[in-house]
């Protein structure tokens, strides 16, 4: 435990917009000329818009923690209660032996024939054949997840991590406290809803390709985002809201480092088609048992080409002939569910109740 008095570094200087710029950026959203017709009212929203802007106004509806936190008095963002409560519900919800099994499924490709592509995802195909193979074995609820709906659906959005972790874990609260931001107009953030799905599922199953020798943007602000789900501070009272210098004071006094999705079952599906799968893979199985996932195995843990090589535009073609490769992606789910029902019954992996000598 560290003795030194931990100093708050600032001075990276304003980001502040004068009025005249942010209201070119408000307006910025009006420019359709079917919003001619509403200038004036156009005009006063702008004025409403900078009032908030200029004074920094966050939330826009809070109330008193209450007697559950250690603050009581302290103002929290009814959103962020919202959230909360529905993560507590998901997590009753995982530890119930009454439910059926659930598997958060996620196709992580931002492909869709919905957008510029003009043309679905393969990770789509791939993650719509596992949902059948799971719902035909009977006995457990997919929970489809499509982050292409982040490009075709107007208002979702993940906004980015703020990295509040690398100041002071305890400044990273669960769930995330950094959306929304009214002010900013950092809003429709859809993490919100995403939490308690990843909360209350048995299994996640991750199928993806690779995009530039990484993750997709999409799957990267889920998973940036995900952070405070390892070591989170489930109250923001304790360091009343975002201060740095508290929130470092509580770390060094010893953080605990909560494990908010313990114990969950995973299987990672990484493909592509020149480079790559093998470091995606990796980084994803080491992320996901970083934050004490389980892996269901090697049947389901696995990165493959796909039409390795050839042309971009015969690729759906190049993965209807690879049957292996499909046949390998229903195994995988069915692995999942057979390490899911055996977590179910209560065994765990070796080691799991093991104290780490370096919790972080």
């Amino acid at each position: 435990m560290s003795t030194e008095t931990p100093e708050v570094r600032t001075g990276q200087g304003s980001t502040k917009l004068s009025r005249t710029e942010f209201e070119q950026r408000y307006r910025a959203q009006f420019v359709d000329p079917a919003f001619d017709a509403a200038k004036s009212e156009i005009e006063r929203l702008t004025a409403i818009a900078w009032e908030a802007y200029e004074d920094g106004r966050k939330n826009a509806h809070t109330r008193k923690a209450g007697p559950e936190f250690a603050d009581p008095a302290h103002e929290l963002s009814v959103e962020w209660l919202a959230t909360r409560a529905a993560i507590q519900e998901a997590q009753r919800r995982f530890e119930d032996l009454g439910c059926r099994s659930r598997i958060l499924l996620i196709s992580a490709s931002p492909r869709t024939d919905e957008t510029c592509p003009s043309e679905m995802a393969k990770t789509f195909r791939v993650t719509t054949a596992v949902r059948e193979c799971i719902e035909k074995e009977g006995g457990f609820d997919v929970d489809l997840l499509d982050l292409s709906r982040i490009n075709s659906e107007y208002g979702r959005q993940i906004h980015p991590c703020k990295a509040c972790v690398s100041t002071a874990m305890p400044l990273c609260h669960w769930p995330c406290t950094c959306y929304p931001n009214h002010y900013m107009g950092q809003i429709h953030d859809w993490m919100s809803d995403l939490y308690p799905r990843w909360v209350a599922a048995h299994g996640v199953m991750i199928v993806t390709p690779v995009h530039w020798y990484q993750a997709p943007s999409v799957l990267k602000l889920m998973m940036d985002r995900l952070v405070c789900a390892d070591g989170g501070n489930p109250d923001p009272t304790s360091t009343h809201g975002k201060e740095a210098a508290e929130a470092k004071a509580i770390e060094l006094k010893g953080w605990a480092y909560p494990k908010h999705l313990a114990g969950r079952i995973f299987s990672v599906i990484v493909h592509g088609d020149t480079a790559g799968t093998g470091s995606v893979r990796r980084n994803l199985h080491d992320w996901l048992t970083d934050m004490k996932l389980v892996s269901a195995g090697p049947a389901a843990v696995f990165d493959r080409y796909i039409g390795y090589y050839e042309s971009y535009a015969m690729s759906h073609q190049a993965m209807d002939r690879d049957t292996a490769f499909l046949a390998e992606t229903k195994n995988a789910a069915l692995t999942l569910m057979a390490a899911v029902t055996e977590m179910r019954k209560g065994r765990q992996p070796p080691g799991n109740d093991f104290q780490s000598p370096r919790p972080k």
